[in-house]
């Protein structure tokens, strides 16, 4: 029996016979450029070790293993309603959205796939926004949140809409008090992220959530770094909408999901308007595939989640203190209690992160946000949290998950003390430091 109710013969359930094509070699180069150049790459330097777990995470073979029959065989349009084609993917996409549903402890009904998180984020600010703007045309954020929240926010304004974004305490973590005194009769929306792409940080969700709930104002997070990481209770945190990402979990890149709440109920302008699919939300074919895998990566989360945390927090608390007990003048930046442990932002004064970056070319790493990265400006949640900006210019994100090994942490740790010790050494602003001289009393002269 199918979602839809339906019953199929096993004979038209039975996988589809098929062969692959034999490609002649030049044929496959010139039909599979990318696997050439993937090759090519390889012989040439071998690939640095992997420590960027917030800017995506490698699928889980499991996850490609529920992937593969929706890719090949069972490749139906899950809105299709005449025919076992139909049926069987729609079937799947059902069980996917309760895999989803029940990670966060929603009801299937409130899951809507998207592209992924970007989308959601989206979908989420401007749909409500807009649907409630004849009586209520302010929201609220804070300057920390991802870039896609906050250019959200600024198509808003530039609609005319009335936008707070509040700042964050030194820690990186939101004053209650200042979010619930900047509430006002006409806000529509709050929207805070769970856990910082940047430095880990992990907002009080569920008293913001019972803030928003008090004042009748629809409360949003954006949960991309969070879902599946930490354990997250929609109703107990009082959550209107969250944003979900594939790839941050060991799922596939390019689906993601919002939950909304049905009860009370949130009503969303919908930002991608066609065939009604998800809702009347997000018209377009829903991906099998993709959200076969989400529904995947989402299950194998919450077998392993409380397995997963530990073992992060071992090689954590591991990198952290080689690094430190090694290398004078280290900064761990935001809160050292509140945050997820597989996000580790350092600032390493007197060294360019740039330069440290380039150093440790055979670790994968990175000086921030993947989706701002190409930016020279020091991080704006850097600066946020109050960095200096030789400071937020010296920072590092080190990232570790699911699959990060005791030999790579240890690894990392000794070749960013090498590389920083080096790198000192050819710092004037070090040799300075070391002599007593204090550098922020020096008014330097520019040419």
């Amino acid at each position: 029996m199918l979602a839809s109710g339906r019953t199929v013969s096993s004979r038209l359930l039975r996988p589809t016979a098929w062969l692959p094509l034999r490609l002649s070699s030049e044929r496959t180069a010139a039909s599979f450029p990318q696997k050439e150049l993937i090759k090519k790459h390889e012989q040439d330097e071998p690939r640095p070790l992997y420590m960027d777990f917030q800017a995506t995470t490698p699928m889980d073979p499991r996850v490609l293993d529920a992937m593969l029959p929706y890719q090949v065989n069972y490749y139906g349009n899950p809105h299709s309603r005449t025919h076992a084609y139909g049926w069987e993917s729609e079937s799947a996409m059902e069980t996917a959205r309760k895999q989803v549903a029940d990670l966060i402890g929603a009801d299937p009904r409130e899951i809507i796939f998207t592209s992924g998180a970007t989308e959601s984020n989206n979908m989420a600010i401007k749909g409500v926004a807009r649907f409630y703007k004849a009586k209520k045309r302010h929201v609220i954020t804070t300057q920390t949140e991802h870039k896609c929240v906050l250019d959200s926010c600024r198509i808003l304004e530039s609609e005319g809409f009335d936008v707070t974004y509040l700042p964050v305490q030194n820690s990186g973590l939101l004053d209650l008090e200042l979010l619930e005194a900047s509430i006002r009769t006409d806000t529509s929306l709050v929207s805070v992220m769970t856990v910082n792409n940047e430095i880990g940080v992990k907002q009080p969700i569920k008293e913001i959530g019972q803030i928003c709930r008090s004042k009748g104002v629809f409360f949003h997070t954006d949960a991309a770094q969070a879902v599946g990481k930490i354990p997250i209770s929609i109703s107990d945190w009082k959550i209107d909408l969250m944003s979900i990402s594939g790839h941050k979990i060991y799922g596939p890149k390019g689906v993601g999901a919002l939950y909304v709440r049905r009860r009370p109920r949130v009503r969303l302008e919908p930002i991608q308007n066609g065939g009604g699919q998800e809702r009347g939300l997000r018209s377009g074919t829903v991906p099998t595939p993709l959200a076969v895998g989400l529904g995947a990566a989402c299950s194998i989360a919450q077998e392993e989640m409380e397995y997963d945390h530990q073992r992060v927090s071992m090689l954590a608390n591991r990198l952290v203190q080689k690094v430190m007990s090694e290398i004078p003048d280290v900064i761990m930046n935001g809160d050292p209690e509140q945050r997820y442990p597989g996000c580790i932002n350092l600032s390493f004064a007197y060294v360019e992160g740039e330069s440290l970056l380039m150093a440790l070319k055979d670790v994968a790493l990175s000086s921030g946000s993947a989706c701002t990265s190409a930016s020279l400006e020091p991080s704006y949640v850097l600066r946020a949290i109050g960095a200096d900006e030789d400071l937020a210019h010296s920072s590092i994100r080190f990232g570790i998950g699911r699959f990060t090994t005791e030999e790579e942490v240890d690894y990392t740790a000794e070749k960013c003390i090498e590389q920083v010790h080096r790198l000192r050494e050819m710092s004037p602003l070090w040799e300075m430091s070391q002599e007593g001289i204090d550098l922020k009393s020096i008014n330097w002269t520019q040419h």
